[in-house]
Protein backbone atom coordinates (compact mmCIF):
# COMPACT_ATOMS: atom_id res chain seq x y z
CA UNK A 1 0.00 0.00 0.00
CA UNK A 2 1.62 3.66 -0.94
CA UNK A 3 0.56 5.46 2.27
CA UNK A 4 1.44 8.50 0.07
CA UNK A 5 3.82 10.20 2.43
CA UNK A 6 6.19 11.44 -0.44
CA UNK A 7 7.32 14.88 -0.18
CA UNK A 8 5.61 15.42 3.10
CA UNK A 9 7.92 16.71 6.30
CA UNK A 10 7.44 14.93 9.24
CA UNK A 11 9.35 16.10 13.01
CA UNK A 12 9.43 13.62 15.66
CA UNK A 13 10.31 14.44 19.32
CA UNK A 14 12.86 12.29 20.74
CA UNK A 15 13.30 9.94 18.04
CA UNK A 16 17.17 8.77 18.52
CA UNK A 17 15.92 5.77 19.74
CA UNK A 18 12.95 3.37 20.77
CA UNK A 19 9.61 4.01 18.80
CA UNK A 20 10.22 7.86 17.78
CA UNK A 21 13.48 5.87 15.91
CA UNK A 22 11.52 2.98 14.42
CA UNK A 23 8.86 5.57 13.40
CA UNK A 24 11.13 7.64 11.88
CA UNK A 25 12.47 4.82 9.81
CA UNK A 26 8.89 3.70 9.03
CA UNK A 27 8.17 7.19 7.33
CA UNK A 28 11.27 7.47 5.71
CA UNK A 29 10.64 3.98 4.24
CA UNK A 30 7.72 5.73 2.92
CA UNK A 31 9.45 8.25 1.24
CA UNK A 32 8.55 10.91 3.75
CA UNK A 33 11.19 13.80 4.55
CA UNK A 34 12.14 13.50 8.09
CA UNK A 35 13.58 15.52 10.98
CA UNK A 36 14.41 13.54 14.09
CA UNK A 37 15.17 15.08 17.39
CA UNK A 38 17.41 13.90 20.61
CA UNK A 39 18.62 16.30 23.93
CA UNK A 40 22.28 15.14 23.25
CA UNK A 41 23.63 16.50 20.12
CA UNK A 42 26.11 13.63 19.49
CA UNK A 43 23.56 10.75 20.18
CA UNK A 44 21.54 12.67 17.59
CA UNK A 45 24.62 13.00 15.02
CA UNK A 46 24.74 9.22 15.07
CA UNK A 47 20.86 8.09 14.75
CA UNK A 48 20.77 11.11 11.93
CA UNK A 49 24.14 8.96 10.02
CA UNK A 50 22.70 5.30 10.84
CA UNK A 51 19.54 6.49 9.01
CA UNK A 52 21.35 8.59 5.94
CA UNK A 53 23.40 4.98 5.48
CA UNK A 54 20.38 2.99 5.84
CA UNK A 55 18.14 5.51 3.45
CA UNK A 56 20.67 6.59 1.04
CA UNK A 57 18.34 8.84 -0.92
CA UNK A 58 16.01 9.57 1.98
CA UNK A 59 15.98 13.22 3.86
CA UNK A 60 17.07 13.08 7.01
CA UNK A 61 18.13 16.19 9.14
CA UNK A 62 18.48 16.13 13.32
CA UNK A 63 17.21 19.37 15.27
CA UNK A 64 18.41 19.04 19.28
CA UNK A 65 16.46 20.18 21.79
CA UNK A 66 15.87 19.55 25.66
CA UNK A 67 12.31 19.22 26.60
CA UNK A 68 13.29 20.18 30.06
CA UNK A 69 14.50 23.27 28.93
CA UNK A 70 12.39 25.67 28.08
CA UNK A 71 15.07 28.53 26.48
CA UNK A 72 15.98 25.26 24.09
CA UNK A 73 12.64 24.39 23.45
CA UNK A 74 12.06 28.21 21.92
CA UNK A 75 15.25 28.08 19.83
CA UNK A 76 13.95 25.00 18.16
CA UNK A 77 10.49 26.17 17.99
CA UNK A 78 12.09 29.87 16.00
CA UNK A 79 13.65 26.61 13.38
CA UNK A 80 10.61 24.42 13.12
CA UNK A 81 7.91 25.27 10.46
CA UNK A 82 6.48 23.58 6.99
CA UNK A 83 5.93 20.37 8.93
CA UNK A 84 3.07 18.68 7.45
CA UNK A 85 3.52 15.66 10.13
CA UNK A 86 4.09 16.02 13.95
CA UNK A 87 4.75 13.13 15.90
CA UNK A 88 4.89 13.73 19.72
CA UNK A 89 6.73 11.33 21.03
CA UNK A 90 9.18 12.11 23.48
CA UNK A 91 9.18 11.02 27.01
CA UNK A 92 10.78 10.11 30.31
CA UNK A 93 9.45 7.79 32.89
CA UNK A 94 11.13 5.84 35.57
CA UNK A 95 9.98 3.10 38.51
CA UNK A 96 9.42 5.05 41.18
CA UNK A 97 7.62 4.49 45.16
CA UNK A 98 4.58 7.47 45.02
CA UNK A 99 6.01 9.06 48.23
CA UNK A 100 9.52 8.92 47.10
CA UNK A 101 8.44 11.25 44.40
CA UNK A 102 8.57 15.08 45.07
CA UNK A 103 6.68 17.84 43.69
CA UNK A 104 9.76 19.21 41.15
CA UNK A 105 9.78 15.56 39.93
CA UNK A 106 6.05 15.72 38.99
CA UNK A 107 6.60 19.04 37.04
CA UNK A 108 9.53 17.67 35.18
CA UNK A 109 7.73 14.45 33.81
CA UNK A 110 4.44 16.96 33.01
CA UNK A 111 6.94 19.35 31.17
CA UNK A 112 8.91 16.56 29.00
CA UNK A 113 5.97 14.31 28.56
CA UNK A 114 2.77 16.78 28.05
CA UNK A 115 4.04 20.27 27.70
CA UNK A 116 6.75 19.16 25.14
CA UNK A 117 3.23 18.11 22.92
CA UNK A 118 1.47 21.27 23.51
CA UNK A 119 4.56 23.34 22.85
CA UNK A 120 4.88 21.52 19.21
CA UNK A 121 1.41 21.20 18.67
CA UNK A 122 0.74 24.83 19.59
CA UNK A 123 3.33 26.13 17.15
CA UNK A 124 2.36 23.89 14.42
CA UNK A 125 -0.90 23.24 14.30
CA UNK A 126 -2.24 27.15 12.40
CA UNK A 127 0.28 25.87 9.67
CA UNK A 128 -1.60 22.82 8.87
CA UNK A 129 -4.88 24.55 9.72
CA UNK A 130 -4.07 26.70 6.87
CA UNK A 131 -2.51 24.29 4.06
CA UNK A 132 -5.48 22.34 4.74
CA UNK A 133 -3.59 19.33 5.69
CA UNK A 134 -1.44 18.15 8.57
CA UNK A 135 -1.08 14.49 10.88
CA UNK A 136 -0.76 15.63 14.81
CA UNK A 137 -0.11 12.12 16.45
CA UNK A 138 0.55 11.56 20.00
CA UNK A 139 2.17 8.32 21.67
CA UNK A 140 0.72 7.52 24.66
CA UNK A 141 0.83 4.34 26.91
CA UNK A 142 -1.69 1.89 28.46
CA UNK A 143 -0.17 3.05 31.65
CA UNK A 144 -2.61 6.19 30.88
CA UNK A 145 -5.41 3.85 31.27
CA UNK A 146 -4.10 0.84 33.30
CA UNK A 147 -1.48 3.38 35.60
CA UNK A 148 0.88 1.41 37.58
CA UNK A 149 1.37 1.80 41.46
CA UNK A 150 4.98 1.96 41.02
CA UNK A 151 4.73 5.00 37.80
CA UNK A 152 1.69 6.93 38.73
CA UNK A 153 3.14 10.51 37.45
CA UNK A 154 4.15 8.49 34.61
CA UNK A 155 0.79 7.38 34.14
CA UNK A 156 -0.92 10.84 34.85
CA UNK A 157 1.15 12.14 32.04
CA UNK A 158 0.12 9.31 29.42
CA UNK A 159 -3.48 10.05 30.87
CA UNK A 160 -2.95 13.86 29.90
CA UNK A 161 -1.87 13.07 26.60
CA UNK A 162 -4.56 11.31 25.42
CA UNK A 163 -7.22 14.24 27.05
CA UNK A 164 -4.95 17.03 24.68
CA UNK A 165 -4.80 14.84 21.50
CA UNK A 166 -8.96 14.42 21.72
CA UNK A 167 -9.43 18.14 22.88
CA UNK A 168 -7.06 19.45 20.12
CA UNK A 169 -8.93 16.82 17.03
CA UNK A 170 -12.35 19.55 17.77
CA UNK A 171 -9.85 22.69 16.45
CA UNK A 172 -9.86 20.61 13.11
CA UNK A 173 -13.23 20.06 12.58
CA UNK A 174 -14.13 20.33 8.65
CA UNK A 175 -10.45 20.30 7.52
CA UNK A 176 -7.75 17.89 6.05
CA UNK A 177 -5.92 17.94 9.85
CA UNK A 178 -6.22 15.54 12.52
CA UNK A 179 -5.51 14.17 15.99
CA UNK A 180 -4.80 11.12 16.80
CA UNK A 181 -3.20 9.49 19.82
CA UNK A 182 -1.62 5.94 19.71
CA UNK A 183 -2.13 3.91 23.08
CA UNK A 184 0.81 1.65 23.36
CA UNK A 185 1.54 -1.78 25.65
CA UNK A 186 4.31 -3.03 27.00
CA UNK A 187 7.12 -2.13 24.19
CA UNK A 188 10.72 -3.12 24.21
CA UNK A 189 12.08 0.29 23.83
CA UNK A 190 15.69 1.27 24.38
CA UNK A 191 15.13 2.10 27.93
CA UNK A 192 13.04 -0.97 29.04
CA UNK A 193 16.06 -3.04 27.66
CA UNK A 194 18.22 -0.86 29.22
CA UNK A 195 16.72 -2.38 32.53
CA UNK A 196 15.66 -5.65 32.06
CA UNK A 197 19.50 -6.18 31.14
CA UNK A 198 20.64 -4.30 34.56
CA UNK A 199 17.85 -6.91 36.44
CA UNK A 200 18.70 -9.90 34.84
CA UNK A 201 22.79 -8.83 35.79
CA UNK A 202 21.96 -8.03 39.23
CA UNK A 203 20.11 -11.77 39.59
CA UNK A 204 22.68 -13.72 37.34
CA UNK A 205 19.25 -14.87 35.20
CA UNK A 206 18.86 -14.34 31.19
CA UNK A 207 17.44 -11.45 29.82
CA UNK A 208 14.51 -13.53 28.09
CA UNK A 209 13.80 -15.11 32.03
CA UNK A 210 13.42 -11.36 33.25
CA UNK A 211 10.90 -10.42 29.95
CA UNK A 212 9.18 -12.91 30.73
CA UNK A 213 9.10 -12.56 34.52
CA UNK A 214 7.70 -8.78 33.64
CA UNK A 215 5.03 -9.30 31.17
CA UNK A 216 3.55 -12.27 33.74
CA UNK A 217 3.60 -10.14 36.78
CA UNK A 218 2.48 -6.68 34.96
CA UNK A 219 0.56 -7.92 32.07
CA UNK A 220 -0.92 -11.56 32.51
CA UNK A 221 -4.07 -10.69 30.39
CA UNK A 222 -1.65 -9.62 27.20
CA UNK A 223 -2.75 -11.21 23.88
CA UNK A 224 0.48 -10.64 22.68
CA UNK A 225 2.12 -12.79 25.56
CA UNK A 226 5.71 -10.45 24.90
CA UNK A 227 6.57 -7.29 24.53
CA UNK A 228 5.80 -5.26 21.67
CA UNK A 229 9.36 -3.77 19.11
CA UNK A 230 8.76 -0.45 18.74
CA UNK A 231 8.62 -0.83 14.58
CA UNK A 232 5.38 -2.56 15.68
CA UNK A 233 4.27 0.51 17.22
CA UNK A 234 5.90 2.51 14.26
CA UNK A 235 3.63 0.96 11.29
CA UNK A 236 0.40 2.25 12.71
CA UNK A 237 1.90 5.76 13.25
CA UNK A 238 3.14 5.97 9.57
CA UNK A 239 -0.71 4.86 8.92
CA UNK A 240 -1.93 7.78 11.16
CA UNK A 241 0.61 9.80 9.56
CA UNK A 242 -0.61 9.27 5.81
CA UNK A 243 -3.64 10.87 3.51
CA UNK A 244 -5.39 7.79 3.76
CA UNK A 245 -6.28 8.29 7.79
CA UNK A 246 -8.53 10.82 7.15
CA UNK A 247 -11.68 9.45 8.13
CA UNK A 248 -9.63 8.43 11.83
CA UNK A 249 -9.80 11.53 13.67
CA UNK A 250 -9.90 12.87 17.63
CA UNK A 251 -9.07 8.68 17.93
CA UNK A 252 -7.04 6.69 20.46
CA UNK A 253 -5.76 4.04 18.44
CA UNK A 254 -4.69 1.13 20.93
CA UNK A 255 -1.53 -1.21 20.01
CA UNK A 256 -1.46 -2.61 23.14
CA UNK A 257 -0.93 -6.64 22.33
CA UNK A 258 -4.57 -6.91 24.00
CA UNK A 259 -2.88 -5.87 27.51
CA UNK A 260 -6.46 -3.86 28.10
CA UNK A 261 -9.38 -5.22 29.14
CA UNK A 262 -11.94 -2.40 27.92
CA UNK A 263 -13.69 -2.33 24.88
Amino acid sequence: MDLQLKSKKAFISGSTQGIGFAIARQLLNEGADVVINGRNEEKLNNAVEKLMHEFPHGSVSGMPADFSDSEAVDVLLKELNGIDILVNNVGIFELRPFGEIADAEWMNIFNVNVLSGVRLSRHLLPGMLERNFGRIVFISSESGVNVPADMIHYGMTKAAIMAVGNGLSKLTKGTGVTVNTILGGPTYSDGVAEIVEQIAQTQNVTVDQIKSGIMQNSNPDSLMQRFIEPSEIAVLAAYLASPLSIATNGACVRADGGALKQL
